[in-house]
């Protein structure tokens, strides 16, 4: 029971000393009662509260929200709460760190007599200790939502970084894809049809361009489906007797080349409707094969072959090179099938289709520039020293058997069919291009004194700047047991590299 209070309702000041040695007792008791043994003291709950806190930052802000309907401790005048600035100590209460490991909340007394309680974290002073729990409640909360957010943030931008790496390959995938379909068309691959579609197709568009007439279609189409079924070229693409012609003008004009050098008699072939944009490699094999024929040499390794084949037909004979074991490798990029495609040919097959016709060859392959400016001189030495014999004598037009040469690089190929030595000693090629058409080659039979039609034929040094050229260079026949031995090695297709 309460003690009566004196006459006259007013403050029992000599009571004053007493309370505040009680409350320091308890205060002293709280802080070093155990965590969770339910002794009293005004820092008991924030033990429980503040397993860490306690020991931490002080000045961080004071989050202004309501918890179970219980407002959060704020500011106030007069016997409510006042703000402190993070770190300064306040007259009354200080930051101590009491003998069980707690913050003890620093308290000062008002002049009323009313017990002020800081918060450990941001410097907040209440009067009411159950404010004071509920406001670093909202501190701990406030934390919690803040790593909560953190995790989820981290979450969603790993989430983001997948998605984005997931695009990024597919795109990839994607391109990958096009880029393949696109090697695929650009080298005769993709399943669009060979010869014979191409120059159906172009012949229809020539008809809706008014370039044709429909009975020149009608024509032209059996013709060429006649020359398939034989499998012989029609000989349309055909300029004959330009080497003739240009043995007979090297001997009497020309006064700046000191010697020339040319290849036996060789006819010239030109893309037609059906295989223009790919068909180069076969029309340089048409080449080479129209000097072979010419040459009793070869008689015995070409007597199956007494005619030119057509495009489709030469398709077959490297299909069956690649059956008797020629080149697997070549075989399987092509995967062992050339009829009814576009596909493009280069020395490798030139080289299987002649060795399995017992035609001896070799590939000379010039990797890399070995002159100024991306150029290749040693390719023109190579080729002059295959033309050139020792008892030439003083002639300045040698008219050679050696057969003509395959010329390959990125893209395209062409025939070597002499090579010129200027007075100044610089070299010069003569080329054959299956891209020139025939009325351009037939100017050449009937050449002018000044030789600008030559223009057609010649290549310097500057005018060869590929990174890299293979030549396919014929000498002589094999024997049976030469050409069992070269299909062998065949099976790692290597060539000879210069330099």
């Amino acid at each position: 029971m309460a003690a009566a209070a004196p006459p006259g309702g007013g403050p029992r000041r000599s009571q004053q000393p007493r309370r505040e040695e009680e409350e320091e007792k308890e205060v002293a008791a709280g802080s070093t009662a155990p965590l969770g043994n339910g002794g009293g003291g005004p820092c008991e709950a924030l033990r429980r509260r503040l397993p860490c806190w306690c020991a931490t930052a002080a000045g961080g802000r004071c989050p202004a929200r309501r918890r179970g309907g219980i407002p959060a401790a704020r500011p106030a005048s007069g016997s409510g709460a006042t703000r402190q600035r993070p770190g300064r100590r306040r007259r009354g209460g200080s930051r101590e760190r009491t003998g069980g490991g707690c913050w003890v909340p620093p308290r000062r007394t008002q002049g009323n007599g009313e017990q002020l309680y800081e918060c450990p974290i941001c410097s907040l002073t209440c009067t009411n200790l159950q404010f004071l729990e509920e406001h670093v409640d909202l501190h701990l909360e406030e934390h919690s939502f803040s790593e909560g957010g953190n995790m989820r943030d981290l979450e969603l931008a790993q989430q983001l970084q997948h998605e984005e790496d997931k695009q990024q390959r597919l795109e990839e995938e994607k391109r990958e894809k096009e880029e393949f379909k696109k090697l695929q068309r650009q080298y005769g691959l993709d399943s669009s049809g060979g010869y014979k579609q191409q120059f159906l197709k172009n012949m229809e568009r020539e008809v809706d361009r008014g370039r044709m007439h429909p009975f020149e279609y009608h024509k032209r189409k059996a013709d060429m489906m006649e020359s398939l079924a034989v499998g012989i070229d029609d000989g349309k693409t055909k300029t004959s007797g330009v080497i003739e012609a240009l043995c007979k003008y090297y001997q009497n004009e020309n006064k700046d080349v000191r010697r020339v050098w040319l290849s036996a008699g060789v006819d010239h072939f030109h893309s037609s409707l059906g295989d223009k944009g790919w068909g180069c490699g076969y029309r340089n094999f048409q080449m080479l094969l129209s000097s072979l024929l010419q040459n009793s040499l070869y008689n015995d390794c070409l007597r199956d072959t007494a005619l030119i084949p057509s495009i489709p037909k030469i398709q077959s004979m490297i299909e069956d090179a690649w059956k008797e074991g020629f080149d697997p490798h070549g075989a399987s990029h092509f995967n062992n099938r050339l009829r009814g495609s576009k596909a493009w040919i280069g020395a490798c097959e030139i080289y299987s289709l002649l060795t399995s016709l017992r035609i001896k060859c070799q590939i000379i392959d010039f990797h890399k520039p070995t002159g100024l400016a991306g150029t290749h001189p040693r390719l023109f030495e190579w080729i002059l020293r295959y033309y050139s014999t020792d008892n030439e004598g003083a002639t300045k037009v040698v008219c050679t058997s050696r057969p003509p040469i395959y010329l390959q690089h990125q893209g395209h190929s062409r025939t070597v069919v002499g090579i010129e030595e200027k007075k100044n000693k610089t070299l010069c090629l003569l080329l054959f291009d299956p891209g020139c058409p025939s009325q351009e080659m037939q100017k050449l039979l009937k050449q002018s004194t000044d030789g600008t039609g030559l223009k057609l034929l010649r290549r310097f040094v500057g005018g060869l700047k590929e990174k890299q050229y293979q030549i396919v260079a014929v000498d002589g026949i094999l024997t049976l047991e030469e050409k069992t031995a070269r299909c062998h090695a065949s099976r790692v297709l290597t060539s000879e590299k210069i330099p």
